[in-house]
């Protein structure tokens, strides 16, 4: 069995537990992760959407989207801290808000056609277009 990670906003009015079970890892490099986060990109890792549980703050949780697909922030610091995707079957938990470390790291740049003109990659890790299953390495 897994162990649980703990996460939490940056004020802590929002915490939660994800299993460190996730599937997959990257940095996301799209025009809405950079907005959501204010940074170059987005470092997060998916799991299915049930192995992460609010266990605080949920009714400070401000969503923006829908059932399905959606962004959950701190709606007291604005922490972004984690996305609802895949038709609302997964979550993309941000990896800078977990407390502990978890075993899976990032191992790919994805959107990197659309990364900010203003940051450089300056790693090894394989580069793609777009989403990582249906592009070709590039950058």
């Amino acid at each position: 069995m897994s162990s649980l990670l703990a996460g939490q906003c940056l004020c802590g009015a929002v915490r939660y537990t994800v299993a460190d079970e996730f599937i997959y890892a990257a940095n996301c490099h799209c025009s809405n992760c950079r907005r959501a986060t204010g940074a170059a990109f987005k470092p997060f890792a998916g799991i299915e959407r049930d192995k992460l549980r609010v266990t605080r703050g949920t009714d400070q949780l401000m969503i923006f989207g829908d059932a399905t697909g959606h962004d959950a922030h701190c709606k007291v610091c604005g922490s972004l801290l984690y996305s609802v995707v895949r038709d609302g079957a997964f979550v993309h938990v941000t990896m800078g808000t977990l407390v502990d470390a978890p075993s899976m790291r990032p191992n790919k740049h994805i959107f990197v056609g659309s990364k900010a003109p203003w940051f450089t990659i300056t790693d090894d890790l394989p580069q793609f277009e777009e989403h990582a299953v249906a592009a070709k390495p590039g950058g």
